[in-house]
């Protein structure tokens, strides 16, 4: 198939949401430096991305139309396999935009390379015309990423880029039955994540930097921070915290999950259940009691251009 369309994603600068939120850059301005902030580096940074933003539109217009899409519209847009995904800004951005566009090509573009990390943003605006090109020949580089997938007794499901939370929706106990390698347990505790390769040195790494951290502290031992990392096929779960009694158990604390290996997970939670991907709590599923979530691989790959 030809690409028709390339369909940039982009989302809010913080000062576009803080002059949302407030009405005018004046009022933002006041309530940004009488907090004792710099509201200069909100400014400095939202041009800095507008230009990148603006050179990329205007070179994609050279070569193939194109069409801006805000993050917040993602979920309902409807990709198709003749548009190429140009997501630019930062790389939460790229994982919470390959979960829908159904195996189109991604071409990450770091706006502002002395702000962003970049891990999934290869290209600048500067460089990221030559993937264009390869792509709408169909003679790109890529790599595959593997979606965490939660699966509900009752049909739903929601696919995580990084990382599945399975847990409360405050901070209270999560209370459920944990399922995993022949073992079953009730558990009590600040909840799970499931992570993929691409998440691993995220929201899971901290969990082990905690774990790591305490068990140096308790033997006086400068032993240094880790964090696992995945095979393609693998995911990564981890309990959060979990808590023992009477009517809890902190035998499964951790493992690893494929296709030959699921963790199954019911709620015993009356009441804020909730099951959200990718740090986004607004992309969630309803857990609570009577609900059975597996956890697996997804069937669906991202696409991501590489140089």
């Amino acid at each position: 198939m030809n690409v028709e369309y390339a369909i940039v994603v982009k989302n809010k600068t913080r000062l576009e949401t803080l002059i949302e939120r407030l009405n005018t850059k004046a009022q933002a301005k006041f309530y940004i430096e009488h907090a004792g902030g710099d509201f200069e580096e909100y400014e400095v940074e939202h041009e800095k991305f507008q230009q990148s933003l603006s050179l990329v539109q205007r070179q994609l217009s050279g070569i193939v139309k194109n069409k801006l899409v805000e993050r917040s519209f993602v979920p309902s847009f409807l990709f198709n396999e003749k548009q190429v995904v140009v997501v630019v800004g930062q790389d939460g951005l790229v994982a919470n935009t390959a979960k829908y566009v159904n195996g189109i090509p991604i071409v990450g573009v770091n706006p502002d390379t002395e702000r962003y990390d970049g891990v999934l943003l290869p290209f600048t605006p500067g460089n990221f015309m030559e993937a264009i090109e390869k792509v709408m020949q169909r003679q790109y580089n890529f790599r595959l990423a593997s979606f965490a997938e939660a699966k509900l007794n009752d049909g739903q499901r929601l696919l995580a880029f990084n990382d599945l939370f399975v847990g409360a929706a405050s901070h209270v106990s999560a209370r459920y039955k944990i399922k995993y390698s022949n073992k079953n347990e009730e558990h009590s505790s600040s909840g799970i994540i499931v992570s993929t390769k691409s998440g691993s040195t995220g929201w899971l790494s901290s969990i082990f930097n905690m774990a790591y951290g305490i068990q140096s502290f308790a033997e006086h031992n400068q032993r240094k921070a880790k964090h696992l990392k995945p095979g393609d096929e693998q995911l990564i779960f981890a309990v959060r915290e979990p808590f023992a009694s009477k009517k809890t158990q902190t035998g499964i604390q951790a493992g690893i999950v494929s296709n030959e290996t699921n963790l199954v997970i019911e709620s015993f939670m009356p009441a804020n259940g909730i099951i959200f991907s990718d740090g986004i709590e607004t992309d969630f599923l309803k857990f609570n009691s009577g609900s059975i979530a597996t956890i697996g691989i997804a069937k669906e790959k991202a696409i991501l251009v590489t140089i």
